[in-house]
């Protein structure tokens, strides 16, 4: 049964896709969508909540942060300009914070917490935005270079955010001696491998003459020889994360992006859908249609949270216009808040009630803030330099 419910939910995530994809939407929300359907009326709970299931969605979840370590640049991080530090900082920041003061106010967790949950959803997921900027032939005006440049540098906080996440998961529970010691052994392994796969870059150039399909088995191997050693002390998305750090600066740059479109497959074409759709099926809709006036304040202070920092940092170096432009495009996020988000619930340090308000917000900024971007582009294109 479980084969049938898979093909089922891969063939509406695609059709489903096709559809929200033409209103700038990326298609593997649908897969999104279709676990809220599902949170308020599920035919097949026994599958769904099947170890079996949880496991292929969990992979979704390590893929993801795979990919997010695979695509950190630090060259192009080491080139940004002050001004986009100084921005990125001021911005995200500024969201965190707010964001911080609204979840300690309204659901009463530690302020340590609440930042850390603040700072997740004040990422950015300027990946979502590429293909307008391309589409409107600004990714080379200061605009779209802005929002590029935070975008890279948001890979920091990113990563910071992760590591207090895996942290707090550590923190919150009471490990004796013995587990304290695999956990730091293995902290010193991932780390210390992933240190040594980047000292061996010149090794790496002999996977030249390898094909691709060798090459991404090796792929698989740091992969879960990561994730294994994480495994035993709980750091599993760090792991993950790590591994995607390793595989980049280990493998040569003329294999890196035939490796980046295999994985990108598997993630996105196999386990990324059953993971959205985890998402969306334990998001609680029953407490969203109580308290929807919760959900409208988690999309207006994060959203003014944003929109005015880049106001006042863009004004003088973009104008007016490009920095209203900056604010509503860095509000867009994508999987990185999600995939922290549920990796704090799965360790039950936020409620389900915090949990649904972040993701249902989440998803009104990927369908508002891409439509919202383009109109106003297309109005202002002709301001733009």
């Amino acid at each position: 049964m479980i084969y049938l419910i898979l093909s089922l939910l891969y063939l509406i995530t695609f059709l489903g896709g096709r559809l929200i994809e033409k209103i700038r939407v990326p298609w593997i929300f649908s897969a999104l969508f279709l676990g809220f359907i599902f949170s308020l009326y599920n035919p097949f709970p026994a599958i769904t909540s099947s170890d079996t299931f949880r496991f292929l969605a969990s992979l979704g979840m390590y893929f993801l942060l795979f990919i997010i370590g695979f695509e950190i640049n630090v060259k192009e991080i080491k080139k940004e300009t002050g001004f986009l530090f100084v921005s990125t900082l001021f911005i995200i920041l500024s969201e965190g914070l707010c964001g911080m003061l609204l979840i300690h106010l309204l659901f009463q967790l530690n302020w340590f917490l609440s930042f850390l949950v603040g700072l997740s959803f004040a990422t950015v997921g300027e990946a979502v935005l590429l293909p307008i900027l391309d589409e409107f032939k600004i990714i080379n005006t200061k605009l779209g270079q802005s929002i590029i440049g935070i975008g890279v540098l948001d890979d920091i906080f990113e990563i910071f955010t992760l590591v207090l996440a895996i942290s707090m998961v550590g923190i919150s529970a009471a490990h004796p001696t013995s587990t304290i010691l695999i956990t730091l052994i293995s902290l010193i392994l991932v780390f210390g491998l992933t240190y040594f796969l980047s000292l061996l870059k010149k090794e790496g150039k002999k996977f030249k003459v390898c094909n691709i399909e060798t090459l991404f088995l090796f792929t698989m191997f740091i992969f879960f020889l990561f994730l294994g050693i994480g495994n035993y002390a709980d750091i599993d998305a760090l792991a993950a994360l790590l591994a995607g750090v390793a595989v980049k600066n280990f493998i040569p740059d003329e294999r890196l992006k035939f490796i980046e479109s295999e994985i990108r497959s598997v993630c996105y074409g196999l386990f990324a859908p059953l993971f959205f759709f985890w998402v969306g099926i334990t998001t609680s809709l029953t407490y969203l249609s109580q308290n929807s006036l919760i959900l409208l304040i988690f999309f207006l202070v994060p959203f003014i949270s944003k929109l005015i920092p880049s106001y006042l940092v863009g004004r003088k170096k973009l104008g007016s216009r490009e920095s209203l432009l900056l604010g509503i495009g860095l509000s867009v996020r994508f999987s990185t808040s999600i995939v922290i988000l549920k990796f704090l619930f799965e360790h039950q340090l936020i409620p389900v009630s915090l949990y649904s308000v972040l993701i249902a917000s989440t998803a009104l900024f990927t369908l508002l803030i891409p439509l919202s971007f383009a109109w106003l582009l297309q109005r202002w294109k002709r301001y733009i330099k």
